[in-house]
């Protein structure tokens, strides 16, 4: 499909100037004609039309064109309606062939993650896990002696020599004088290298953590690859870094993704620290799209005590929540399961938060109106959080409670038997759940899981089926964090290339309709701005993407090379493409 292109004019009223044979007459006649024309024009800032517009909103699910005034959207529908706003001041953009859509939301991020990427060794996409090592080697050959090597992405899954965890064996022979600290890609667990170990004195004696695990040798001996709370020894040796450092990761995060069409991310896990650091961005009038943050749950009392809900009166900063973690993931055998792993003599682990840490801050946070977000992967972590959210709803009298509209979130769920998942419907718990995530695992989830329990693995279409509302997001930097892949991978439950296999359950698979509510209105839902964004309605704050495709219509594979056209946010473009 060739690229469109589209027109800006910023509309004005030409008055004719008279030539040797003009009168006052016909200067007096142009002069009422523009006057009328300036009667007949209302107030713009931004005119979007000739474009398919998807709106998210079911009483007007399609339309030809928008306009904004003051950050809102004061008109919907059809070309010949926005005429009256083609006029004055306005900014009017002619979008023929391209398709506008209520702004995108990454339900589940995190915004440093995403910026820090571009600078540290990424081994996302690479396919073997040689030349995977061959990248390290490469790397750490540049990195000074005694200094951390840092990366982040590998993924055995997808290596197609081996697929087998990293460890110490890997890189000992080229990092000898340095210490290396690489996570997989889902940041729960990481390589280390022998020179890590000893600097934090890890040996066959030290005991695994609670919530975590040091794989080991069968003498007992680590073997490097760590996982969950056994990482957080060496990110403790790892010197700190700079408060510049991290808000030119911020920075770099929100460019990043106002490129890729996000016009707000939910950021699960921000540390204070960078809560202050975006407060200084958004001061300095830097913000590329709007941000929702939850803060990480060792630091939830100062939440709860001293410095409560923050947000702007703009609405693109906004603190609301608190991020819980409990179990590791599917693909390190961490994901914590009722019933043993398929291919492993052990059902995972829990207590990366425990239970008696966690109880008194949700009776607080019933208590303070706030948000709870918790990381759960596996059906006993899920089981597990569902009955501890509901022993702290039966503690905590009604009358204490300071709203009883919750929204507690669930993030990844990713396996929920059909009984939890009423259970999600009868507490009002939502689920915010990752697509990329479901056509990843599944290369690997039948041999994890069998194929009893793939039954009800990333549920989506049962859930939405009993009613509930999936906030669908990417976990960027874990996955690229493109809103197209999530959005292929919600309504065609493939591989990027098409394929798929045994136990994969296409039936679980979306309608575009719905994957479309999974990344706009949905998640507004899940941040309570339903009444503010997520869909094209007047009245509304103007956030959009644009793409130059139309994603509802297109083959499956085409949604893949939809190019994102414009973000606006706010009635103010973001990005835009050359």
């Amino acid at each position: 499909m060739g690229r469109s292109f589209f027109f800006i004019t910023v509309s004005t009223l030409l008055i004719a100037c008279g030539d040797t044979d003009s009168t006052p007459q016909n200067n007096s006649n142009a002069v009422e004609s523009a006057q009328q024309a300036n009667n007949r024009c209302s107030e713009a800032d931004l005119v979007l039309f000739n474009t398919q517009v998807y709106t998210s909103n079911d009483a007007q699910w399609t339309a030809e064109a928008v306009a904004v005034l003051d950050q809102q959207i004061i008109y919907v529908g059809d070309n010949a309606g926005a005429e009256q706003y083609r006029c004055g001041a306005a900014t009017t953009i002619d979008l023929e062939g391209n398709t506008v859509y209520a702004g995108f939301t990454d339900s589940h991020q995190h915004l440093e993650g995403v910026g820090r990427r571009t600078k540290t060794l990424s081994l996302f996409g690479i396919p073997t896990l040689q030349e995977t090592v061959a990248a390290i080697e490469e790397f750490a050959a540049n990195v000074p002696t005694g200094e951390w090597i840092q990366g982040r992405g590998w993924i055995e899954r997808e290596w197609t020599d081996e697929q087998r965890f990293l460890n110490k064996y890997d890189v000992d022979r080229f990092t000898a004088d340095k210490p290396l600290f690489m996570p997989r890609a889902d940041g729960v667990s990481a390589l280390v290298n022998s020179r890590a170990l000893e600097l934090a004195g890890i040996t066959r004696d030290t005991p695994d953590p609670e919530g975590g695990r040091f794989d080991r040798d069968l003498d007992g001996s680590p073997n490097g690859y760590v996982l969950a709370n056994a990482m957080n020894v060496f990110r403790e040796l790892i010197p700190p870094d700079t408060d510049a450092y991290l808000k030119d990761n911020l920075l770099r995060g929100l460019r990043a993704n106002a490129a890729m069409g996000w016009t707000q991310t939910q950021d699960a896990g921000m540390s204070y620290r960078l809560v202050d650091l975006m407060q200084e961005i958004h001061r300095e009038g830097n913000m590329a799209h709007r941000v929702y943050a939850a803060i990480p749950v060792d630091e939830a009392w100062t939440m709860l005590d001293e410095r409560g809900r923050e947000t702007t009166d703009d609405y693109f900063f906004d603190v609301r929540g608190i991020k819980v973690f409990i179990d590791g993931t599917l693909g390190s055998r961490g994901a914590a399961l009722i019933d043993n792993y398929s291919d492993a003599d052990h059902n995972g682990f829990m207590n990366r938060t425990t239970k008696e840490e966690l109880m008194p801050i949700l009776y607080e946070a019933l208590r303070k109106g706030v948000q709870i977000e918790t990381h759960v992967i596996g059906d006993r972590a899920v089981r597990s959080l569902l009955d501890w959210y509901e022993e702290a709803y039966s503690f905590v009298p009604r009358s204490e409670w300071a709203s009883t509209d919750l929204r507690w979130r669930m993030e990844h769920a990713q396996i929920i038997p059909p009984s939890d998942q009423q259970r999600f419907v009868n507490m009002g718990v939502l689920p915010s759940m990752q697509p990329s995530h479901g056509i990843g695992d599944l290369n690997f989830a039948p041999d994890r899981l069998g194929p009893d329990r793939l039954g009800y693995a990333y549920p989506w279409q049962q859930l939405i089926d009993r009613g509930l509302m999936i906030l669908a997001g990417s976990d960027a930097p874990v996955e690229v964090g493109d809103p197209r892949i999530e959005f292929y991978a919600a309504v065609a439950r493939k591989r990027l290339d098409g394929t798929s296999g045994p136990g994969w359950h296409p039936e679980l698979a979306v309608s575009r309709e719905s994957a479309l509510k999974m990344l706009t209105l949905w998640p507004a839902h899940g941040a309570f701005q339903e009444s503010l964004r997520g869909s094209i309605e007047v009245g509304k704050l103007a956030d959009f993407t644009v793409f130059d495709r139309d994603l509802m219509a297109v083959e499956e594979q085409e949604i893949l090379n939809a190019e994102v056209v414009m973000t606006v946010v706010g009635g103010k473009i973001t990005y835009q493409r050359n």
